[in-house]
């Protein structure tokens, strides 16, 4: 318990050493330690849930580059990873949804001269 303790505590910058200063253990620094980074269960399991739904609901913006709209589809697939779920890329509706945000493209016509 002593050797864990001082390990975390030299890792850690002067705020974060004060949210643990009074733990007893090292079980209780590490507690204190990822409830103030992840939050609760009860936060990652709205936070999942709002992105989630963000994925469902995906679209691109009026005016939004490919780019763009990639990194913003990025971010949610790889914050919704951090919270423990995952869209494989064989998953038919991680493609349906990206593909789904394209604009879509007005047929070709070729007017006559």
């Amino acid at each position: 318990n002593l050797k864990a303790k001082n390990i975390i505590t030299s890792t850690l910058g002067i705020n974060e050493y004060f949210r643990i200063s009074n733990c007893t253990s090292a079980k209780e620094m590490w507690d204190t330690l990822k409830i103030t980074h992840e939050g609760t269960n009860d936060v990652k399991r709205f936070r999942r849930n709002t992105l989630t739904h963000e994925y469902e609901l995906f679209r691109m913006n009026q005016n939004e580059s490919i780019q763009d709209m990639q990194k913003r589809f990025t971010h949610i697939i790889n914050h919704l990873a951090s919270l423990g779920k995952v869209f494989p890329n064989k998953d038919p509706s991680y493609s349906k949804n990206f593909k789904k945000g394209a604009p879509s493209s007005k047929p070709y016509s070729k007017e006559k001269e």
